[in-house]
């Protein structure tokens, strides 16, 4: 790998970690933000799921956008809303100020989420695609692994407020990186023609595509299985295990580095086997650790077990999401940065309606989380297994081309 290669990685996967970095450095003040803003807990996860929720639909508007005007002046856009939305955070008097800001935060995050993955495609296809792609989530991988231990520390320093003053900090870095270090991948002459009306009418084609849909139903069922854990969890362990708010991330911690160590071994897996296989074993090893997992809990309320099998399952997760995501923009370079936002939106959608169902059944418990996780990790396989009987045959080839 290249020097430029890695460097362009680790610049995307710092854009790409604002939005989630954003949710995971408050994770474990989640207890304490809610007492402090005499909030219920339904309030306080509503502050997320609505994060969730305006990123997945947003991301459809920064796609065409980004095919239209270029990548780079949409993620600026971005990272200055991130930034303003921020400080807002940090000064709320209330519970409802809090999630509007959170809401203006998370439409500013969807410029870093949407634009990294269309620049993948706008340079690779096949296993390189594949290669940058888990580099990218390797820098990314900083977020859930430091994130909360972040949050940790300022908080015990000070309080939940100046963790959205470090956000807001993160994003001016960014943005100052974006401008100097980024180069347009999307030049002026490979956008002459298009115009907002054609870029969203693309929208259209791709949701006729069975195959881009049912991939991006994929990572969506797939992403789900984390971003229930993420809503749930800082309750399970910390009220219902007793661990701190330290010892939680270090937990939470373990997870994310079993996810991003594992999608590291994405580009050579895929290089030998193909995509699609890769996709269609992964799926199935996420669907039967889950379930084993979550039927375990019926009968043993282990925190050492529920960790342990948490680990293996989000390993193998970690190969599926890099894999169902290339394979879906594969057939789309022309309509990348629309292609992306919609497989963005769904992604994003989808786990954010799971998280959402699972938390009206929370009870602070293990069982409702690690079900929720387990229903989620066979819809994923479910959908792949329907999807991959109709990919062509041009996709379905194992090893790609490069």
């Amino acid at each position: 790998m290249s020097r430029s290669i890695a460097h362009l990685a680790l610049l995307l996967g710092l854009i790409t970690a604002v939005g989630p970095f954003a949710i995971d450095i408050y994770l474990p003040a989640l207890p304490t933000l809610g007492a402090s803003l005499h909030a219920s807990p339904a309030l306080v996860q509503m502050s997320l799921t609505v994060f969730f929720v305006i990123v997945g639909v947003c991301q459809l508007f920064y796609g065409p956008i980004s095919d239209v005007f270029g990548r780079k002046p949409p993620i600026y856009a971005g990272l200055v809303i991130f930034a303003l939305a921020s400080v807002g955070c940090a000064l709320a008097p209330t519970i409802e100020t809090l999630i509007a800001f959170r809401a203006l935060q998370a439409f500013g995050a969807c410029a870093g989420m949407v634009i990294p993955r269309a620049i993948v495609r706008d340079l690779y296809t096949g296993h390189e695609a594949a290669k940058l792609m888990a580099l990218l989530m390797l820098v990314m991988s900083v977020s859930p692994i430091l994130a909360p231990l972040a949050g940790s520390l300022v908080i015990s320093l000070w309080s939940w407020r100046e963790v959205f003053a470090v956000l807001a900090v993160v994003a001016v870095a960014c943005l100052v990186m974006t401008i100097v270090q980024l180069p347009e991948t999307h030049p002026a002459e490979r956008r002459l023609g298009k115009t907002l009306g054609n870029a969203f009418s693309s929208y259209g084609a791709l949701l006729r595509d069975p195959v881009f849909i049912g991939l991006s139903v994929v990572c969506g069922f797939g992403l789900a299985t984390f971003f229930v854990f993420i809503g749930s969890a800082p309750f399970v362990y910390i009220e219902h295990y007793g661990l701190t708010p330290t010892q939680f991330s270090l937990g939470f911690a373990l997870n994310a580095a079993s996810f991003f160590a594992m999608s590291q071994l994405t580009a050579r897996l895929s290089a030998r086997f193909g995509l699609a296989p890769l996709i269609r074993w992964s799926v199935v090893a996420v669907a039967a650790v889950m379930t084993v997992l979550a039927a375990t809990t019926l009968w043993v309320d282990s925190l050492a077990l529920t960790m342990t099998l948490l680990f293996i399952g989000f390993g193998f997760l970690g190969l599926l999401l890099p894999a169902a995501g290339v394979l879906s923009l594969e057939d789309h370079g022309a309509v990348a940065g629309s292609a992306s936002a919609l497989l963005g939106a769904i992604q994003m959608i989808t786990a954010a309606v799971s998280m959402t169902l699972v938390g009206v059944f929370a009870d602070h418990t293990p069982a409702p989380m690690l079900i929720g996780i387990a229903l989620c990790a066979v819809a994923a396989m479910l959908t792949t297994l329907w999807t991959l009987r109709r990919l062509p045959a041009h996709l379905a080839s194992a090893p790609p081309s490069s």
